[in-house]
């Protein structure tokens, strides 16, 4: 994939889209409009999200931040300051660290339909609190591990 050398224009019915529906609580449909390695700082993407789903567990990046912007629809938000409501016309950010751990479910009767801004490091890890795992994502890594299953430094060399 090569960065972009020119302005992208498309509307959000244009985009080729993905659904993801794995394990129960979760499912997506996911649009994306700046793709991972489009672009040298971003990513950008579309969701949206059935009732009574999440799209992810609940997560903090050590490296990339996110910002949401809420274009329909309502849902909670779950923090380390606990769950809020959001709706439609609403901005939320996610800074890097444990700071910024969050969980989006839609709790309406429709669709949850937002925009998703993220930064695009190189090389990226996210933490799961509830299940204590840890994902690692870029420079071809795309893995999750149990941080119970931890290996000596020396191990296996």
């Amino acid at each position: 994939m090569e960065l972009e050398d020119k302005v992208l224009h498309e509307s959000i019915d244009g985009l080729p889209s993905r659904h993801r529906s794995e394990h129960e609580g979760y499912e997506y449909t996911r649009r994306d409009f700046v793709r991972r390695g489009q672009a040298r700082q971003c990513v950008v993407s579309v969701y949206e999200i059935p009732p009574g789903k999440s799209a992810y567990p609940y997560h903090y990046h050590l490296r990339n931040e996110e910002v949401f912007y809420i274009v329909s629809g309502q849902g909670t938000l779950r923090t380390t300051e606990g769950e809020r409501p959001v709706r439609a016309g609403e901005l939320l950010f996610f800074p890097a660290g444990e700071g910024g751990a969050h969980k989006l479910t839609n709790t309406g009767a429709e669709p949850l339909l937002y925009v998703d801004f993220d930064t695009a490091n190189d090389l990226d890890a996210a933490l799961y609190p509830d299940s204590g795992k840890m994902g690692v994502w870029g420079k071809g890594a795309n893995k999750v591990f149990r941080l119970s299953e931890e290996a000596g430094y020396y191990e296996g060399e």
